[in-house]
């Protein structure tokens, strides 16, 4: 099996009979992928719902008609109380998720008639938090990540032109896997995005110094790897394969983790110092939204208070006891 086939093996067997919560989850799911929704969406909810048939079975609860809300509300207790292998809880978006693929499948199970009623309707479910990331790089440590590549190497001038293109541009990991060759258009600074969150395309800015580590990566590196003339795939592994979103994570993260900075990401972190570092130099919300892609611009809003710096700035200069001198103890104060 190679990288690119490896998948999230489903969670539950699908029954023949047509009784069971199995046979409807399989149902749904086919539904979803005539419906065009993405391989990643469609696996999620098989992974999700297999979860959920699994524990009902466990209670015997087998069939559609017998899951009512209070069944439900055990469930969503169960996730809250559920623990990681590593000891962890759920986080709330975890549960949340989760809880979004059992709605999504008894909303479903209702409007083909399954179901005369949805049991899943009006949970009340956890409230979802609003999170500020956990760490941004400054500028110079965004610099001293992309330091580490080492670009005598064929691999490290592939790297370095991964990550800076994460820096330019803040696109997610998945989309980064997803260039083609000649998506990248130097001559007017963009590249093109495709079929990003939500299956849209979209056509966004890079930066020159990004465009020129990607064209030396073509030029200089990506003919060493390729396999087959029919790859499209503008960032290829070792053996000439696309990456895959978990491949990227791992290798980013070990130029971070290099850079020794005391703060620990990959991919992500970069779509946020791309975000944060724009905002601070004056950049709209409105262009950082659709630059990231963003459906909803209060999912943009986030990066508004990770901009710290220039509310320091205003604070310092107009707070009255801001520029009052720090008393230590023993100064008689």
């Amino acid at each position: 099996m190679t990288v690119r086939q490896r998948k999230r093996k489903s969670t539950h067997v699908v029954a023949s009979d047509p009784d069971t919560l199995s046979y409807w989850a399989a149902r749904f799911l086919d539904w979803l992928k005539t419906r065009n929704f993405s391989d990643r969406t469609v696996g999620s909810r098989d992974y999700q719902l297999g979860c959920f048939i699994a524990w009902s079975d466990a209670r015997d609860v087998r069939r559609p008609v017998e899951v009512t809300r209070p069944i439900l509300e055990r469930y969503l207790r169960h996730l809250h109380h559920r623990r990681r292998e590593d000891g962890r809880p759920l986080s709330v978006s975890a549960q949340l998720s989760a809880m979004g693929a059992v709605r999504s499948f008894f909303r479903w199970l209702n409007k083909q008639n399954v179901l005369f009623w949805n049991p899943a309707a009006d949970l009340d479910l956890p409230r979802a938090e609003r999170r500020l990331p956990r760490a941004v790089l400054s500028v110079e440590e965004a610099e001293k990540v992309l330091a580490q590549a080492d670009v005598r190497t064929a691999m490290g001038l592939r790297d370095r032109a991964m990550i800076e293109v994460l820096y330019s541009t803040g696109m997610r990991r998945t989309e980064l896997a997803g260039l083609e060759l000649f998506d990248v258009d130097a001559d007017r600074g963009t590249v093109l995005i495709r079929l990003g969150k939500g299956k849209k395309d979209r056509m966004i800015p890079i930066g020159e110094r990004a465009l020129a580590w990607v064209e030396r990566y073509v030029s200089e590196a990506r003919s060493l790897h390729v396999v087959s003339s029919d790859e499209k795939a503008l960032f290829l592994t070792a053996v000439g394969e696309a990456f895959i979103p978990e491949s990227l994570t791992l290798l980013v993260a070990r130029y971070v983790d290099a850079a020794e900075l005391g703060k620990r990401g990959s991919c992500h972190l970069f779509r946020h110092t791309a975000a944060t570092l724009m905002l601070e130099n004056g950049a709209e919300i409105r262009f950082i939204q659709e630059l990231l892609g963003h459906a909803s611009i209060r999912t943009t809003e986030i990066y508004t208070q990770v901009s710290i710096r220039k509310l320091v700035q205003v604070h310092a200069d107009t707070h009255p006891g801001a520029r009052l001198r720090r008393k230590t103890e023993g100064s008689g104060a």
